[in-house]
């Protein structure tokens, strides 16, 4: 199954907090999205592991995504070794992403770098062709598959992205599909502990965040990425 984009998060809501916009308007124009949450964010301290992935195939449904896989890797614990790349690069060459969408570089759940880390590795990996791995649903060989490109797209810590994309059309229905996780943000109505993440500020600061990317860069609404290389550009013309 050949797709566009292969989003991958630490944990269920991760994509949609960051890149959510992002993806909405890739499939808008036509792009095939996937998403693959590492763990089932078991650790939380609101919900459980299995409200988390109601909540997850809920917000799925809201992007439109072509699928939704959880790899049931420990919440807490994520280990960037070979057992792990193995299963990452199993699948990126059975989905042979051209983009790969992953967690921040750098973050304050310990979670997002070391995902992004084994991500990024898996890639690079990915494209040796001694490296042997077998098909998901078989036991033919893979072919090897490197994505084109590696965005990291920005969380918790305000990181200066290395371009921003315009999701002004797009902020109110990113907005759903995060708050598809009632369990997780703002609910007056709660009565679990509260965390950073489920305080009204920090609803509030995903629309703001965006905003202010988008006045810096002349739109309403705007999510930010950084780059592994260089992008480069076919003509002047391109930038906004």
């Amino acid at each position: 199954m050949k797709i566009d984009i292969l989003a991958f998060g630490a944990h269920p809501d991760d994509v949609e907090l960051s890149c959510g916009g992002t993806i909405l308007k890739e499939i808008h124009n036509g792009k095939t999205v996937g998403i693959i949450d590492l763990t089932k964010g078991e650790l939380g301290t609101r919900g459980t592991a299995n409200t988390r992935a109601t909540e997850a195939s809920n917000a799925a449904s809201i992007l439109g995504v072509s699928f939704r896989k959880n790899m049931s890797f420990s919440d807490g614990f994520i280990v960037n070794d070979k057992a792990h790349q193995l299963e990452v690069i199993e699948l990126i060459r059975h989905y042979q992403p051209d983009i790969v969408l992953c967690n921040a570089i750098d973050d304050r759940h310990i979670d997002h770098g070391a995902a992004s880390k084994l991500v990024s590795d898996a890639c690079f990996l990915s494209g040796l062709i001694k490296i042997k791995t077998k098909s998901i649903s078989s036991e033919v060989i893979q072919t090897p598959w490197r994505p084109k490109s590696i965005y990291h797209y920005i969380q918790w810590k305000p990181l200066t992205p290395d371009f921003v994309v315009d999701v002004s059309e797009y902020m109110d229905k990113k907005m759903e599909a995060v708050m598809a996780y009632s369990t997780q943000f703002y609910n007056s109505k709660s009565k679990d502990p509260e965390t950073p993440i489920s305080s009204k500020n920090f609803v509030d600061s995903i629309r703001y965040r965006a905003a202010d990317l988008g006045r810096l860069t002349g739109v309403a609404y705007a999510e930010g990425f950084n780059a592994e290389r260089l992008p480069a550009i076919d003509s002047l013309f391109d930038l906004k």
